[in-house]
């Protein structure tokens, strides 16, 4: 076993029994690379990567590629899921590099932590025009003995590029709405025409970029992909949930792991798809989603798992896919690999729940089971509004309890977000989307329970966020906090792929805290993060779709709703049922929140106060008036 023994990333501890001699991401591997004046190898990857795995059994379990690795380098395993500070300043080298990113992400790195080459994943032999992984050790080791000034050139020039982009002042443009129609209509030109989606394959799940066109109006491309996506395949017909991405246009062929944040983010694209064209299939689909999460990803502990893992025993798909046999209906059946099947179609209930059972009784995919703050934010804004959308209490339930462990075990102390938690240890600090996501599902939460604490903890968290992570100078911010360690350099995390970036999120909720709050400040964070963005919002909106959201929430008018009294009074309840994700809502009575002051019951009756920048209309307690309040 290696130094990765000790660790809880589920990650590194398949890597504790490779004969590479691993460490951790820490002062011990750099000071061993100072002194022996050898370069480091960086692996970063995570426990669902299928590519991962493969470059695992054929290089690090390797006694050959070990030796080389472990004479030649200082190498060090690092989980991207725990430290996307990491992820995100090494992967930008790697695409400026090379042109491309992904997992895994092989970085070599000068013993100061300065990257001067790297790529992604390197086969045992050599293949495709790609050189072996043992060649690419034996010529990088010698281009660091021999070749030092290129190396440190090399090096400086990399962190020099990377350090400008964080710098890159705000756009002078004004934030107009020609932005939103630009980048809608550059949406419906990435549309793929017959299966939804926006390109070509491969295909992953654009939620944010769905909610973008439900909040404009554009219910045809939306209801397309919705559709499509749900059609089987890579949607779990048989379990539910979401699988990562499809290899093909059509949604068809999965790359079957599954992601939390996936399934955290469509929860609520579907369920806006229902509230929109009344479509039942979208309402079902966020019923078994949310079931799914629940029965498969709930952690004794609290919180949810990030991820299952793509192959089971070694086999792609395994868990998931039918042999003729199986109990599966046959005229289902879609060709996958190796003699199994896909599904594809309708399934009753009777005939799904057949099909779980059968399915629960084989080899399970392997669980990521450290609860990330981040994803488990998101997880919880779906599963307050499922709750209060789908009228279910015991979602309601559930999603206290989300709050409770997130404010509990995965926070410090002094009231600070922790990244992770797995095995009774909570590890590392939260990062700037632990804070935004974590934010806005508590804010969701408030409106769900009509309960004064969760507004209270969302803006706690946010004022907190923007001590920790605001550029006072440029706008916006960074993705690791001032106080956190201190890496070659420090990124800003800008784009919506695949969750929204922790500046995106975080402009969303600073502008629905604004308005219940009447903080211009906010308002002003808020739309910083948008003017660093400026034109590339309208030219990139697949990249940036969440980003637009909070444009269009910037934009739009400000509406406010005071609801004063339980949620489920038929007044609260009438008031909230439209669609209307422009609108900003609190609950009360409460002193202390601007939006609520003042505002009571009324003849002793659940009042709803209709405002526009705190201008109310009269109160109303009847259904048949709030028309007329709107």
């Amino acid at each position: 076993m290696n130094r990765l023994a000790e660790q809880t990333s589920p990650y590194l501890l398949q890597h504790a029994g490779n004969p590479v001699d691993w460490y951790p991401w820490g002062q011990e591997a750099l000071a061993r690379a100072r002194e022996d004046d050898r370069p480091i190898l960086l692996s970063i990857g995570y426990a669902a990567c299928h590519w991962c795995h493969v470059m695992e059994h054929e290089s690090f379990e390797d006694p050959v590629t070990a030796k080389l690795m472990n004479e030649r380098f200082v190498s060090i395993k690092v989980d991207r899921e725990e430290r996307p500070d990491l992820d995100s300043v090494y992967m930008d080298a790697v695409v400026a590099m090379t042109g491309h990113g992904g997992w895994p992400l092989t970085v070599f790195l000068t013993p100061e932590g300065e990257p001067f080459l790297g790529g992604t994943y390197y086969p045992p032999e050599p293949r495709h025009g790609m050189p072996s992984f043992q060649q690419v050790l034996v010529a990088v080791s010698d281009l660091y003995r021999e070749r030092r000034g290129d190396v440190e050139h090399r090096a400086r020039a990399l962190i020099d590029a990377l350090e400008r982009a964080a710098a890159s002042p705000p756009s002078g443009q004004p934030l107009t709405e020609s932005l939103l129609f630009q980048a809608v209509r550059r949406l419906g030109e990435l549309l793929e025409p017959e299966w939804g989606g926006f390109g070509r394959a491969p295909k992953f799940p654009p939620a944010s970029a769905i909610e973008l066109l439900l909040r404009r109006g554009e219910i045809e491309p939306a209801a397309k992909t919705l559709d499509c996506m749900a059609a089987g395949g890579m949607y779990d017909l048989v379990g539910g949930g979401f699988h990562r991405y499809s290899v093909d246009e059509r949604w068809l062929v999965p790359h079957f792991e599954k992601m939390l944040y996936d399934n955290a983010l469509l929860v609520p694209a579907y369920l806006h798809g229902w509230l929109v064209t009344g479509n039942e299939r979208y309402r079902e689909v966020v019923e078994q989603t949310v079931e799914y999460m629940l029965r498969e990803l709930r952690l004794e502990e609290g919180g949810f798992a990030s991820s299952q893992d793509a192959d089971t025993d070694g086999v792609e798909g395994l868990t998931y896919t039918w042999a003729p046999g199986e109990g599966a209906p046959e005229e289902l059946f879609e060709p996958f690999e190796d003699g199994r099947f896909a599904l594809r179609g309708e399934l009753d209930e009777e005939t799904r729940a057949r099909l779980l059972e059968i399915r629960s009784g084989r080899a399970q995919p392997a669980l990521d089971d450290k609860a990330i703050a981040s994803w488990n934010g998101l997880a919880l804004a779906a599963l307050a509004e499922a709750a209060r959308r789908l009228e279910r209490p015991d979602l309601v339930d559930e999603a206290r309890a989300l709050a409770e462990f997130l404010l509990g075990p995965l926070s410090d102390d002094e009231g600070r977000l922790h990244r992770s938690r797995r095995a009774g240890r909570s590890s590392g600090t939260g990062f700037l989307d632990d804070y935004a996501n974590v934010a806005n599902g508590l804010y969701e939460l408030h409106v769900a329970t009509g309960e004064l604490r969760w507004l209270e903890e969302a803006h706690r968290l946010a004022l907190l966020a923007v001590e920790l992570f605001a550029d006072d100078e440029r706008g916006g911010f960074y993705l690791a906090p001032e106080h956190g360690e201190r890496l070659v350099a420090r990124k800003k995390d800008l784009f919506d792929h695949p969750i929204p970036s922790g500046n995106s999120m975080l402009s969303y909720v600073l502008l629905r805290l604004a308005r219940i709050y009447g903080d211009d400040d906010l308002e002003r964070r808020a739309a910083g993060v948008l003017r660093l963005l400026g034109p590339s919002l309208a030219e990139g909106p697949t990249e940036l779709a969440f980003a637009l959201c909070a444009l269009d929430l910037y934009l739009a008018t400000p509406r406010e709703i005071a609801i004063v009294g339980p949620p489920d009074s038929e007044v609260a309840r009438a008031a909230l049922e439209p669609f209307d994700p422009n609108a900003v809502v609190a609950f009360g009575p409460a002193e202390g929140v601007p939006l609520l002051e003042g505002k009571g019951l009324v003849d002793g009756k659940p009042a709803v106060y209709v405002c526009e920048r705190f201008a109310c209309k009269q109160p109303v307690t009847e259904v048949a008036e709030l028309a007329a309040a709107f």
